[in-house]
């Protein structure tokens, strides 16, 4: 099928054939396809939509743009297994998750992007880390996957480089939003590492990607059944976005909440719940667990025994980073020159944040780009951000600013009284886990 006949068809409300898609996309890859037709195909699915079947046959071609991992050679003693995020605020949860699921028996090949928008990138984050290499040669992070079971790197021009082009046009063509454009491009990627089994957060709330919770759960539905029918077990979970998942949200603050937490000296929080929620289901995905009691069971050890904590050592030492970043954090990520707490005009408990705008003054303050390709400071950020249901006052703040000068710092601190709603009455927590989505592959 010609290209302008296969966007006519889908122009026209038609699905297309998979072996069409799969052509189209493999041009698109190839350079032989320009912009202009990938934009009208991209407006097309955003206006008309793509059933399952449509969508399946996307993801699957954007696989197999580009280089596809396999791991038989490399005779793993446990199975590859992933998580993706759809993005949030003081979302560490892959620097956490990577090396504990690791402890237990995994292999995490996660490839990783930057931030996007309001949401911090996992790459931002860990280029906070002196010398700490995103972008390794194949063998240096085959050889980690193998015998560190985790390393978390940026995605290479091999892989699913189609998503790459299609991306970009969909930016800026107001097609970002397309549900089976979305779908495709996350599962593009993640089954391109040649997973045994994929995890998804999908979050919902002030600071998610997706507008309503009905709409992240149509996300999560869809990417657990468009990835199990590509042939990969999929558990999708959506969880709250309402508030920053960590009390913190930055660069190389999130490094530092990352080595307090396994370390174990953050204590439980909504950050280890969720962390531990994906890592049951990877675990029991795996077969690594026989039951959930014994998934939790193996990461309470993992944990506490510093099993979690010593992989991610080896991860960043293995990556190029210094190999006592657990024992001397204060020697290698730089802290802001300025911290400043920032408390409510008067006293009162959290009733609601506004999340996105929260993350939007960290980009502010240099920690997040405002343009592609900008440079960010990576000693900016929040920290001790005020949850919902907790009181502030004259002692306890909204939060503590990190910023480069006093003219930033004051500019956060007024966002910061505008997206921290106040009131007199009790306030109760969101509900962390709404659903759980689980897919065996076909």
């Amino acid at each position: 099928m010609l290209p302008q006949e296969l966007i006519r068809a889908k122009r026209d409300g038609q699905a297309l054939p998979a072996a069409a898609l799969r052509e189209f996309i493999q041009a698109i890859a190839s350079g032989q396809i320009g912009d202009a037709q990938i934009g009208a195909f991209a407006m097309a699915a955003y206006l008309n939509g793509m059933d399952d079947a449509e969508t399946v046959a996307l993801t699957e071609a954007t696989r197999d743009s580009g280089q596809v991992l396999a791991w038989d050679d490399l005779d793993l003693p446990g199975p590859v297994l992933d998580k993706h995020s759809t993005g949030g605020v003081g979302d560490l949860v892959s620097l956490v998750l990577g090396p504990w699921v690791a402890a237990c028996g995994g292999h995490v090949p996660m490839i990783s992007g930057r931030g996007l928008g309001h949401t911090g990138g996992t790459l931002d984050k860990l280029e906070a880390i002196p010398g700490y290499d995103i972008a390794p040669d194949q063998a240096r992070f085959r050889r980690l996957v193998k015998e560190v079971g985790v390393a978390i790197i940026g995605q290479t021009a091999d892989l699913a480089p189609a998503d790459k082009r299609l991306y970009a046009v969909r930016d800026v063509t107001a097609t970002v939003e397309s549900m089976p454009l979305i779908v495709a491009s996350i599962l593009g990627k993640k089954l391109a590492c040649g997973l045994d089994a994929l995890v998804m957060d999908v979050k919902s709330g002030s600071g998610a990607f997706m507008p309503t919770h009905e709409a992240s759960l149509e996300l999560a539905t869809r990417i657990a059944e468009v990835a199990s029918q590509a042939g990969t077990p999929t558990t999708a979970l959506v969880t709250d976005m309402s508030q920053p998942l960590a009390p913190c949200a930055g660069n190389a603050v999130e490094i530092r909440e990352t080595l307090r937490l396994l370390r174990g000296d953050a204590g439980d929080s909504r950050l280890l719940e969720v962390t531990r929620a994906l890592a049951v289901e990877m675990l029991l995905q795996g077969r690594l667990a026989t039951d959930r009691r014994d998934a939790e069971h193996q990461l309470e050890r993992a944990l506490t025994s510093g099993a979690a904590a010593e992989r991610f050592a080896r991860m960043v030492a293995g990556l190029g980073g210094p190999a006592d970043l657990l024992e001397r954090p204060d020697h290698y990520l730089a802290a802001a020159p300025l911290q400043r707490a920032v408390h409510a005009e008067a006293p009162g408990i959290v009733q609601r944040l506004d999340t996105r705008a929260l993350g939007m003054a960290v980009v502010e303050l240099g920690g997040g780009r405002l343009q592609a390709g900008a440079a960010i400071d990576h000693r900016v950020g929040l920290s001790e951000i005020a949850a919902i249901g907790e009181r502030v006052d004259a002692e306890r703040p909204l939060a503590v600013i990190h910023a480069r000068d006093a003219a930033s710092a004051e500019r956060a601190a007024n966002q910061l009284r505008a997206a921290i709603i106040l009131g007199d009455t009790a306030a109760t927590p969101p509900t962390l886990i709404h659903d759980a989505i689980r897919r065996e592959a076909s």
